[in-house]
């Protein structure tokens, strides 16, 4: 008999630990987008840890900033933010307030809602697609700046909400490094997935950009 996916809702007290606690700790969880069309629920299968000031990689790294700010608050907070002009990429708030560290949300399989995931992700060959890579995740469920700051652990009907799911297994939860993260950052392991799961996203390392002369 299969159990079926634990809905309660993760309270504040699982995000206010270390990062590197947090995040292989959401792998299996489930996270609810609600929009005016309906819900999609997502369950994790591949995370990235960021630890601000001790981390070249973070965002927080050098201190606090209008584009940060949310990373210093509470924790159980949504950080989302835009990159290379066109993306956006979704973070989970942790350890106490003040601490800026996160966890990047990288990668899912979409368990209820999936032909809100397809019109939002039209590009994807298959299901299995759908939100495979951060940004691609944040697009099937319709994330993006105006959820910054929202609160994942407010119980009801709110935009974005973190449930108990299911949690991997530690026998089943991988680690390496972190993907295109350059410098002194990417030689950390904090990249975690879900053993052979096939909405993991490809490991990519870090390739410098050139500039166009």
């Amino acid at each position: 008999m299969i159990t079926p996916p634990d809905r309660t809702p993760l309270p504040r007290e699982f995000f206010d630990r270390p990062v590197l606690e947090v995040a292989p700790d959401l792998l299996g969880r489930l996270l609810i987008r609600t929009t005016p069309d309906g819900p999609t629920v997502l369950r994790l299968t591949e995370v990235e840890a960021y630890d601000g000031p001790n981390d070249p990689g973070s965002h927080a790294y050098r201190g606090r900033t209008p584009r940060n700010e949310v990373m210093f608050g509470p924790p159980g907070h949504v950080y989302v933010y835009f990159t290379y002009g066109m993306w956006h990429c979704m973070n989970l708030v942790c350890g106490p307030e003040g601490t800026a560290s996160g966890v990047l949300l990288r990668a899912g399989e979409i368990v209820e809602g999936a032909e809100l995931a397809r019109e939002r992700r039209l590009s994807a060959r298959n299901d299995k697609e759908l939100a495979k890579g951060p940004a691609r995740l944040a697009t099937a469920l319709d994330v993006d700046r105006a959820l910054d700051g929202t609160d994942a652990c407010t119980p009801g009907e709110t935009p974005l909400r973190i449930l108990a799911g299911t949690p991997v297994p530690s026998e089943q939860v991988r680690s390496g490094p972190r993907t295109g993260v350059a410098g002194d950052g990417g030689v950390h392991p904090w990249r975690f997935w879900v053993a052979d799961d096939p909405t993991v996203s490809p490991y990519r390392p870090h390739v410098p950009r050139r500039r166009s002369r």
